[in-house]
C-alpha cells in the first residue's frame, strides 16, 4: 500500500533559514524518480535546484512562486510504495542553477530548457489524485489505500481524495497559517480578519495581503483623517505608491550593507592616477596569443602584492570586537552585475594566480554572476574587494564595505583627460582610486600608502616587476 512521504526544504548551507520558490520542476500528479530536482529555489546566496529523495507520484506541492519557504517547512509530498522509491535523507544534494555542465552524479544536475510537454500525470492506483495545494506543513503524512492493487485488470474505485490539511474560518478566526504572511501584515498594518482569501478554503496568502496593501493605499487620500494621526509600524503612507518586499538576495545585500554602515567605523580617501601606461600594458598583453587580459585582472593583480606589503587590510575585526583578525590568504572578492542584483564573487588564493590566471577567474565567475548559475560557496568567504564602478561611466564612490572586511578598492572610469606628463600638458588616459577603510584597523597612514602604491602600479605597471 502506497504511502505518502513528507518531504521538507533542507539546510541548504551558509546559514540559511528561508528561500523564495522561483519555479516547481514538477506538479501533482507527475511521476518522479528518486533524486529528481522538483523546484527551483531563490536564497540569499544564489539559485539552486532542490532534489527530492523519494520517488512516486507529487501528490501536493507546498509554496506559490514568490513565496518564501521556511528551512524545515514541507516542500512536497510524494506517494511510494513501502520499502521502494526512497533513500537515506543523510545527505540531500542541493543541485546549482549551471548552463553547460554535464550530469556527474544522481542528484546533481542542471537546469534543463522548457520541456515540449510535461510528463505523464497519473493517479495513485491508476485513478487520479485530488489534491490542495497550500503554504503551510500538513499535521501528518497521509496514506493513500487504493482499492485495488495498481496491476489489477479490472478498473478499481476512485480511491478517497489525498488532501492536505488546510485551516477553515470558524468563529471569525483568519485561515491564515504562514508566520512570513502573519509578519507582512503586521508590518504593513493590515488587519487579517478583514482579507479574503484567495487559497483553498479561503488560506489569506501572501499575494493576498499585498494587494489588501495596495488597496489601502489607494483609497488612503479619500478617508484621511482630518487630524494628523500616528500610522502603525511599518504601515505605507499615503500616495507613497506600491510596496515591494525585500526579500531573497536583495532581503541579504540590505541586511549585510545596513550592519557595515552600522558597525564599521569606515572612511574614504581617494587619487587620480594616470592609467595610460597600464593600458598600453595590456595591449601589449593581449597582443601575443594566449587569454585575453582584462583591466580588472590587471588591477586585482596589483590589490594581491599591495596587500602582502600592507597585511593589516586583509583582516577583519573579530565578532566580539577584542581583536584583529589577519587572513593569511587574500580572497578576493570582487562586485559583479548579475540578472537577479549585485553579488560578489570570490578568487581564492588569488595571491598565487598569475595575471593571465586571475583574467581567467574572473571571467568565469563573472560569467556564472551573470547568469545566475554562480554557487552559494563562491559569494562567501572574502578578505577584500575589488570594485569596478567604471563600467557603468562613474567617475568616483565612497563604497560601503563588504562586512566583515577591512578594505575596499574602487575604480572609476578610464577617460581622456587634460593631464601634466613630464612637465608639459598632455591628454592621458586618467581614472580616480579610492579606498574605503575600517579604521579600527589601521590609521589613514597605511591606507594611504595602499593607495599610492595602487596607483604608482597603475603609472608605472614597471613597478610591479620589483615585487614579481
Amino acid at each position: 500500500m502506497p504511502v505518502v512521504r513528507e518531504f521538507t526544504l533542507p539546510d541548504l548551507g551558509e546559514g540559511l533559514t528561508e528561500a523564495e520558490v522561483v519555479r516547481w520542476l514538477v506538479e501533482v500528479g507527475e511521476v518522479i524518480a528518486i533524486d529528481q530536482p522538483v523546484v527551483e529555489v531563490e536564497t540569499a546566496k544564489a539559485v539552486v535546484e532542490v532534489p527530492c529523495p523519494y520517488g512516486g507520484v507529487v501528490t501536493a506541492l507546498f509554496g506559490a512562486v514568490g513565496e518564501e519557504v521556511l528551512v524545515g517547512a514541507p516542500l512536497v509530498t510524494v506517494a511510494v510504495s513501502p520499502g521502494e522509491g526512497e533513500r537515506p535523507l543523510a545527505a540531500v544534494p542541493v543541485v546549482e542553477r549551471a548552463a553547460e555542465v554535464e550530469r556527474p552524479l544522481v542528484g546533481y544536475g542542471v537546469a534543463e530548457p522548457d520541456r515540449g510537454g510535461r510528463r505523464r500525470r497519473v493517479g495513485v492506483g491508476g485513478a487520479s489524485a485530488a489534491v490542495t495545494r497550500v503554504s503551510a506543513p500538513v499535521a501528518a503524512p497521509v496514506v493513500v489505500a487504493p482499492a485495488a492493487p495498481v496491476a489489477a485488470p479490472a478498473p478499481a474505485p476512485e480511491p478517497e481524495p489525498v488532501t492536505a490539511v488546510v485551516p477553515v474560518v470558524a468563529g471569525g478566526v483568519p485561515a491564515v497559517i504562514s508566520p512570513l504572511v502573519r509578519r507582512l501584515a503586521r508590518e504593513q498594518g493590515v488587519e487579517l480578519a478583514a482579507v479574503a482569501g484567495s487559497g483553498p478554503d479561503g488560506l489569506i496568502m501572501r499575494a493576498d495581503v499585498e494587494r489588501a496593501v495596495a488597496a489601502k493605499v489607494a483609497v488612503a487620500p479619500a478617508v484621511a483623517p482630518a487630524a494628523p494621526a500616528v500610522a502603525p509600524a511599518g504601515a505605507v503612507p499615503s500616495g507613497a505608491g506600491s510596496v515591494v518586499p525585500l526579500r531573497g538576495l536583495r532581503k541579504a545585500v540590505a541586511e549585510k550593507l545596513g550592519r557595515s554602515h552600522r558597525e564599521i567605523p569606515a572612511a574614504t580617501c581617494w587619487v587620480d592616477a594616470d592609467a595610460t601606461e597600464l593600458m598600453v600594458l595590456r595591449r601589449q598583453l593581449n597582443a601575443v596569443p594566449g587569454p585575453k587580459v582584462s583591466v580588472l585582472a590587471l588591477l586585482a593583480r596589483i590589490c594581491a602584492v599591495g596587500l602582502e606589503r600592507f597585511p593589516d587590510l586583509n583582516s577583519s575585526v573579530t565578532p566580539d570586537g577584542s581583536g584583529i583578525l589577519r587572513h593569511s590568504a587574500v580572497h578576493l572578492g570582487f562586485a559583479a552585475q548579475g540578472e537577479r542584483g549585485l553579488v560578489v564573487p570570490v578568487v581564492r588564493d588569488a595571491q598565487r594566480l598569475t595575471t593571465e590566471q586571475l583574467g581567467e577567474e574572473l571571467a568565469r565567475l563573472t560569467e556564472a554572476a551573470r547568469t545566475g548559475a554562480i554557487a552559494p560557496a563562491e559569494l562567501t568567504g572574502g578578505t577584500f574587494t575589488l570594485n569596478n564602478y567604471g563600467v557603468f561611466g562613474v567617475d568616483g564612490s565612497t563604497p560601503i564595505l563588504n562586512h566583515p572586511e577591512a578594505a575596499m578598492l574602487g575604480v572609476g572610469r578610464i577617460v581622456a583627460k587634460p593631464w601634466v606628463h613630464q612637465g608639459a600638458l598632455a591628454v592621458r588616459e586618467v581614472t580616480q582610486l579610492s579606498f574605503t577603510f575600517d579604521h579600527r584597523v589601521c590609521d589613514g597612514g597605511t591606507a594611504g600608502g595602499f593607495l599610492r602604491f595602487v596607483a604608482d602600479c597603475v603609472e608605472q605597471p614597471g613597478v610591479l616587476l620589483r615585487r614579481l
